[in-house]
């Protein structure tokens, strides 16, 4: 028997919010229901999808690999019903979009996806660049809409901002550290432990916030622009990072699980969303754009 489109659904909500309990909650049904179509699921499959931490479930090896098919399913879904509802035929145009690189891959992608799908009869073209050069660029009219890190935002006055996601700071560490087996984690804990930082460009600001709440600074072991050099360097026991939980995933390139934990302390937080040009005509294809990007929710990973 194959499996369902409703197990689909209830194995994302699980993988998203780490509960049972709670995807039952933010889906409305019973635990009892959602924990059954895991199980149908994990049969069909014939692998195991979660584990049980003392924090919740998290996703297994197959689990991660898993959810990316779910929800790769689940947007083609949705497309599908966008265009009965409404004809895709009936918007065309262009659409110009700045991004940074840290929003591409991981905000950009499935809202692209999912905005393609609904709309074919619209080209789209995507920049990559730095959030400041992408100001100069959308206040010229050269870009319709971006997505990037807006709480580093400097021309306020000349554009308009609408957060999509507040992703938090998560400290990553190998499996098997002293630090995991604590209840709670302070930056005390971490003034002796080398600290592996992201160098990308919005991301540069938020590193120096973020090694500036240490009463004490640490020692950085290691700067790269990779967030995949981060997670393998992380694994491989080389260092921690503090880094957005928008970009956590469990797994490295080479298969080596990393956790990540809650820190207490003035930590800041990184806010991603959608700019666009104050008081500027906004076209059919952007109004679009716009909608379907509203809907986004952020991956959450454990």
């Amino acid at each position: 028997m194959s499996f369902t489109l409703k197990q689909i659904r209830y194995f994302v909500g699980v993988a998203e919010y780490g509960s049972v309990s709670r995807a039952a909650q933010e889906l409305s049904i019973s635990q009892s229901a959602v924990t059954e179509a895991v199980k149908e699921l994990e049969a069909r499959l014939g692998v195991k999808l979660f584990e049980r931490r003392r924090r919740g479930l998290e996703t297994t090896h197959h689990g991660h690999v898993f959810l990316r098919h779910a929800k790769a399913i689940l947007t083609e879904v949705s497309s599908a019903e966008s265009s009965i509802a409404a004809s895709p035929d009936a918007l065309k145009g262009t659409l110009n979009i700045g991004v940074t690189s840290l929003t591409a891959g991981y905000v950009l992608s499935d809202i692209l996806s999912r905005f393609r799908r609904a709309w074919p009869g619209v080209e789209v073209s995507a920049s990559e660049d730095s959030g400041e050069y992408l100001e100069h660029l959308l206040i010229g009219g050269e870009l319709d809409v971006a997505v990037i890190v807006v709480s580093n935002l400097r021309n306020v006055q000349a554009l308009n901002s609408e957060i999509l996601t507040v992703s938090p700071y998560r400290l990553w560490l190998p499996i098997g550290h002293p630090l995991s087996a604590r209840e709670s984690i302070g930056l005390e804990d971490l003034a002796a432990e080398p600290q592996i930082v992201l160098d990308v460009d919005e991301m540069q600001a938020e590193a120096l916030r973020i090694l500036s709440v240490f009463p004490n600074r640490p020692r950085v072991a290691f700067r790269t622009r990779s967030v995949e050099a981060v997670r393998s360097l992380v694994a491989s026991g080389a260092g921690l990072a503090l880094l957005p939980d928008l970009v956590y995933r469990p797994w490295s390139l080479d298969g080596d699980r990393i956790e990540s934990r809650d820190v207490s302390g003035r930590l800041p937080v990184v806010q991603v969303g959608l700019v666009w040009r104050r008081g500027a005509a906004m076209s059919e294809a952007t109004r679009a754009f716009l909608s379907v990007a509203r809907s986004y929710h952020a991956p959450r990973v454990r």
